[in-house]
C-alpha cells in the first residue's frame, strides 16, 4: 500500500520524517541497513529521486551512513541518534505549545494536562 502524504510539506521531507521516526522508534537498529531507495520508492509510490533526496537529508544529519555499493545503514553513533531524538521531541513540544496557545490554554493547565497524560501512559491506562 502506498504511503499517504499531505500538502503542508514537500514529499521528500515527509519521507525523511517517516524514516527518521522509524529509526528513532527502533524499527531500524543502529548499524542496520534500511531498504534500498528503489524499494522505498515503490512502497511510497513516488519517484526514486524523491526518496534519494530524503535519504540525502538523513545522511546530512548523520542518521544514515552510505556505504558505497552496499546501501545505507543507520549510524552506530549513539550521540547522533540521541541528538536526533532530542530534536524530534523539541519539534513535537513546539507544535504542541503552539496549538495549545491557539486554544488559549494557559501554561499551568497545559503542564497539568501533560503530567496527567504522561502518568496515564506510564501506568498503561
Amino acid at each position: 500500500m502506498a504511503w499517504s502524504f499531505h500538502e503542508r510539506a514537500p514529499v521528500y521531507v515527509q519521507i525523511a520524517d517517516r524514516l527518521r521516526n522509524a529509526i528513532l522508534k527502533g524499527e531500524y537498529s543502529p548499524g542496520e541497513q534500511i531498504p534500498p531507495v528503489r524499494q522505498l520508492a515503490v512502497t511510497a509510490a513516488v519517484n526514486p529521486n524523491t526518496v534519494q533526496r530524503a535519504v540525502g537529508e538523513l545522511e546530512a544529519e548523520g542518521i544514515l551512513v552510505s556505504r558505497t555499493t552496499q546501501g545505507c545503514y543507520v549510524t552506530e553513533d549513539a550521540a547522533v541518534l540521541a541528538r536526533a531524538q532530542q530534536n524530534a521531541a523539541k519539534k513535537l513540544i513546539a507544535d504542541f505549545a503552539r496549538q495549545a496557545g491557539e486554544l488559549s490554554l494557559d501554561r499551568d493547565t497545559v503542564i497539568h494536562m501533560l503530567q496527567e497524560e504522561m502518568t496515564d501512559e506510564c501506568t498503561g491506562m
